[in-house]
């Protein structure tokens, strides 16, 4: 079948270096599951919390699908994720030490499962920000130039 994107963090890599990647299922209710099949899922505000035990997505807003009526659930709702313990170990060992985060990069629909794709993350100083800006653009006229010249 493969993997259908559903929603991506594009702010993440803009934010933080990315260290490590890691695919995680996520436990949801039918309607979360029909809700994102559907596309309503948002990043933007979400992150991931650890305990050493077990690793939650906190506030990722996924939209109440509209069939399902009473049996709804709450957007906001925190969603556990489904990991090995020995990288939830890793991850909350890594977590512990300052400056380092969870953050979530992409939704996505792999076999028919809802995964998710979480990075152990540090963020990045302003300096690093426009540093990345600036060589992207420089990066971009130098293609710029090169197609003209063929």
């Amino acid at each position: 079948m493969g993997e259908k994107v559903i929603a991506t963090n594009r702010k993440a890599r803009h934010e933080y270096f990315l260290l490590d990647t890691y695919e995680a299922g996520i436990v949801l209710k039918g309607s979360e599951i029909k809700s994102i099949r559907a596309g309503q899922i948002s990043l933007a505000q979400a992150y991931v919390s650890t305990d050493g035990q077990e690793v939650w997505l906190m506030n990722a807003h996924i939209a109440p699908y509209d069939e399902a009526n009473r049996f709804n659930h709450e957007p906001l709702r925190p969603r556990k994720l489904l990991l090995h313990r020995k990288e939830i170990q890793k991850l909350h060992d890594k977590v512990r030490q300052k400056g380092a985060t969870i953050v979530p990069l992409k939704v996505y629909l792999k076999n028919g499962m809802a995964k998710i794709e979480i990075a152990l993350a540090r963020g990045k100083k302003h300096y690093d920000k426009r540093a990345e800006i600036a060589k992207r653009d420089a990066q971009r006229e130098l293609d710029r130039r090169y197609k003209q010249r063929r």
